[in-house]
């Protein structure tokens, strides 16, 4: 299986001293889910931000789809959902949909097709014309994603997509997440809750800027002789100091 993204000795250091990431090296398959998971704090944000190009490298490397990370040959290949909401409050959410398809570059037929399609993939139909200021936490974060969504991305970067939401959505978008990957999109999630790990293909465990365990989570629990990843994370947290 070819790979969508890799990174070689990667390290990230802020104000001269605190490092961020440290000699981080991995290889990410395409065409599957695979979770950063750790705590907060762990530079699960940062490893994104330099895979989409937003991240100065301190040194190493990185590529996207065999390109540099940052390549403006990139440019509509992957999208990047930041854990900070991207859209506007004064529009409803299907103007900010809209908006953004447009910024792609879509025709306007295919901005009405995408908006209606991506509107259903993240159950806002029903809200579709309300204004995002009035909306939901949760609601809001539906919108974020669904700017993310657009234009049919290879790659989706998605730092924390479910924070805020309550089970039966978190479910919703986990099978939409996997719906995309037999699709052959590689999706790249964020997260700290543990219980979400299992719902990966790949996961790459992530502690104070080191990549602790790369793993199907399976081969991890077998690895370290663990019932959970949550039981494997601890235990290699505890290997690591």
């Amino acid at each position: 299986m070819a790979n969508a993204a890799e990174l070689t000795s990667v390290s990230v250091v802020f104000d001269g001293a605190f490092k961020a990431l440290d000699t981080v090296s991995l290889s990410l398959p395409e065409g599957r889910i695979t979770g950063f998971i750790g705590p907060s704090g762990a530079g699960k944000t940062t490893l994104i931000r330099v895979l989409v190009g937003r991240q100065k490298l301190t040194s190493g490397s990185a590529t996207v789809l065999h390109l540099p990370a940052g390549s403006g040959k990139l440019r509509g290949r992957f999208s990047y959902m930041t854990q900070s909401l991207s859209i506007y409050p004064d529009l409803t959410a299907r103007e900010n949909l809209a908006y953004f398809a447009r910024m792609l570059g879509l025709s306007r037929g295919a901005v009405t097709t995408n908006v209606n399609e991506v509107l259903t993939q993240v159950d806002l139909m029903p809200h579709a014309n309300q204004v995002v200021s009035s909306l939901s936490g949760g609601q809001k974060q539906r919108v974020s994603l669904g700017v993310a969504l657009l234009g049919d991305p290879e790659i989706l970067f998605l730092d924390e997509p479910t924070v805020g939401l309550d089970p039966v959505l978190r479910e919703q978008l986990w099978n939409l997440f996997r719906t995309l990957a037999e699709k052959g999109k590689t999706v790249i999630v964020t997260s700290h809750v543990m219980d979400e790990a299992d719902r990966c293909d790949d996961l790459v465990l992530i502690r104070g800027g080191k990549v602790l365990a790369h793993a199907r989570p399976r081969q991890l629990c077998e690895q370290t002789h663990s019932k959970t990843v949550e039981e494997s994370f601890i235990k290699l947290v505890g290997e690591k100091q």
